[in-house]
């Protein structure tokens, strides 16, 4: 959740990454070791959280990942679901101003301890049930995502890879809280994701718009480290995490006769 450990070529392409975004999420995964400390001195109440599964689609060697594209659903608790095709990293040439882009397509850069990556999204809504149906395997994938959803598909997914092509990942359980922490100003969001092997990934974050970006990383940087909230530990990623969990899996599973 701070720009540290950039050098001058990383903060100026950050700069250049920020001027195409519309919003800036700075990220931050606690090491196990530190959970409990992290939820107790940043005042987070469990009981709070929501529920939520969410489910990747892609080839078992992962060739949409490893060509920048992510394809998920998502369950929410009490019945809702979301839906999102994401180019990330997102490709230069869609440099784009807002009237240019393709219909719905937000732009947002993560950034971290020592990284920052510029993503794309086109996000849908869906039900909770009908992400289960597709997990299931009694519906189709594509009837999870809307047009523009599958145009954006269509355009960077690699040639010939049809979504009926693509594997189901998943599902990960995960809790989601949004909360206040006292004496920051902005609300923080913790997920706390919980894979098969029984290892766990938590992450805090943060939203601003670009302009605000390097302000609101230098403040929380300077709130979690006054809160003991380890921010040297080494980075996790969600979704690489899962995508290659699931991934082996399904290459250890045995071919059906």
């Amino acid at each position: 959740m701070a720009v540290r450990l950039l050098d001058d070529e990383q903060l100026s392409e950050l700069l250049e990454e920020m001027g195409r975004a519309d919003t800036v999420e700075l990220k931050l995964t606690v090491p196990d070791s530190g959970f409990r400390s992290a939820v107790d001195s940043l005042d987070m109440d469990p009981i709070d959280a929501r529920l939520r599964q969410v489910v990747f689609f892609d080839t078992p060697d992962l060739t949409l990942y490893n060509s920048g594209v992510v394809v998920r659903g998502r369950r929410i608790q009490g019945g809702t679901g979301g839906t999102v095709v994401k180019l990330r990293p997102l490709p230069k040439r869609l440099t784009l101003t807002k009237d240019q882009r393709p219909k719905g397509l937000g732009v947002e850069v993560d950034v971290m301890p020592g990284g920052f990556v510029c993503s794309g999204a086109i996000k849908g809504t869906t039900t909770a049930d009908d992400v289960r149906r597709v997990v299931k395997g009694k519906a189709k994938i594509a009837s999870l995502f809307s047009p523009v959803q599958k145009s954006l598909y269509r355009a960077h997914a690699p040639e010939g890879l049809k979504m009926r092509d693509l594997s189901v990942l998943g599902p990960i359980t995960l809790m989601k809280l949004k909360f206040n922490p006292k004496g920051f100003g902005r609300p923080m969001v913790a997920e706390l994701w919980f894979y098969p092997d029984g290892s766990r990934i938590l992450e805090l974050s943060t939203k601003c718009a670009p302009a605000e970006g390097f302000h609101v990383a230098a403040e929380a940087r300077a709130f979690l480290s006054q809160h003991g909230v380890d921010l040297t530990a080494e980075q996790q990623t969600k979704t690489k995490t899962a995508l290659r969990f699931f991934a082996t899996s399904l290459a250890s599973e045995p071919e059906s006769a």
